[in-house]
Order: C-alpha cells, then structure tokens, then sequence
C-alpha cells in the first residue's frame, strides 16, 4: 500500500471514530488541576458560549484548528479556569470527582454520552445551566449549545461530574 493511501486511510479511520476514541489501559484517571487555578464556573460558561461556531476537528484542541468534544472541555477549562484535564472522553469520565444527578446540575458540570450504543462513554460536553449545554457535536459540524431535553441527548444521557469542588475553593 502506498504511504498516500495509508495515511488517507488511518485519517479516515480517525475522522469515523470521532469523539469515541478510547484510553489504551482501563485504569482510573485521576482528576489534575491547578493548584493555582482562578477561574470559577461562570468563567468556564461564558468562554465556552463564546466558541460556539468554532468548527469541529477530530484531535482539535484550539480555536485556531478546532475541536473534538473533549478538546473543547480541556481548553475551556484551561483558559478559563487555569484548570487541567485528561484529554479523551473515557478519561474525563473517570477522573476522580463527585457524580452529579441530572436534576443537580450546575453551570461547569460534565456531561457524558454514550452515542455509539451501549453505556460506554463516547461524547461529553459543559453544561451551562438552563437545560442546556456546549459541545463539538461531530465531523462537518460546529461548536454548539443543544437540550439535554432532546429526545436525542435524552437517550444518550449516562452520567455527569462536577469539577469545581470545595478543593478548589469555589462556591456553586
């Protein structure tokens, strides 16, 4: 196979498995944050709102090149926040943190999904309160705001954390 052709094949091959992609080892990823971190939720929520439209890149991490849903979450929480966060979806639902129902969601929660079937993790997003929260949906799509009142996101629905704690000093 000729090396164009494979690497047009392995881009596909990223390019299909979206934000699903998956940790090599199962083990439980602790939660990383800045001691020195200064942002709260309010600042994780505004920043987030400002990329919706930013289109949607597998691997993307920035603004400037795109996102994928938990390159968006990490940036969010890093720029905002001064908060650091595992990078794949898998990871971020299983860092260490309190689980949250979803009558209890508050502004700067996460969000998982299993949108490939099943209940394993394959999308996250922030909520920002309202019902609603901010996402890189997929391939050829944008940033944006949806309801988790969709009958789609409703379906889908697995789990939430939260990641401001008392650890962090900020009162939700």
């Amino acid at each position: 196979m000729t090396r164009p052709i494979r690497i047009a094949l392995l881009s596909l091959a990223a390019l299909l498995s979206a934000c699903s992609s998956h940790p090599p080892t199962p083990q439980p990823v602790p939660r990383i944050t800045n001691p020195a971190a200064n942002g709260n939720a309010d600042d994780v929520l505004i920043r987030a709102i400002g990329l919706v439209g930013t289109p949607y890149r597998y691997g993307g991490n920035t603004p400037a090149g795109g996102f994928d849903c938990s390159g968006l979450i990490g940036f969010v929480y890093r720029d905002a926040a001064g908060i650091s966060l595992p990078r794949t979806t898998s990871q971020l639902s299983r860092m260490r943190g309190q689980s949250v129902s979803r009558n209890n969601l508050q502004s700067g929660d996460l969000v998982f999904f299993a949108t490939s079937g099943g209940s394993k993790v394959s999308h996250a997003g922030i909520y920002v309160g309202e019902g609603r929260f901010v996402h890189a949906p997929s391939s050829g799509g944008t940033v944006r705001l949806d309801s988790l009142a969709n009958s789609y996101w409703q379906g889908v629905y697995l789990d939430a954390k939260r990641v401001f704690g008392p650890e962090l000093a900020h009162n939700l």
